[in-house]
């Protein structure tokens, strides 16, 4: 059984998702990789007490990374995560910045 705060990492908040939450009413979330719809659902509608309509869901693969280290090459890999985009039902919406000041 996992939490609501075990699911949901963090919000995403670069200029293509702010794009969406103003046009769509669509938010994007970095999530856990082995969370599924059906829990991303659950964990949202608890968290921010909205209604989702849908949740759609991309997974990402980890990229490689190489360093140079003294006089030889370290090769390594970012871990996989997973993003979903959560769309509200009309009248809904949530601020990440209210309590901020």
């Amino acid at each position: 059984m996992q939490f609501s705060e075990d699911i949901i990492i963090k919000p995403l908040m670069t200029e293509k998702c702010m794009n969406l939450q103003d046009s769509l009413r669509k938010y994007s979330f970095r999530v856990a990789e082995s969370a599924n719809k059906i829990q991303i659902r659950k964990a949202i509608e608890e968290l921010f007490k909205v209604s989702v309509e849908s949740v759609n869901i991309q997974r990402y693969m980890g990229k490689t990374v190489t360093r140079r280290v003294r006089r030889s090459r370290v090769i390594g890999r970012k871990p996989n995560w997973k993003k979903a985009i959560v769309t509200l039902k009309e009248g809904f919406d949530i601020d990440f910045f209210k309590d901020v000041m």
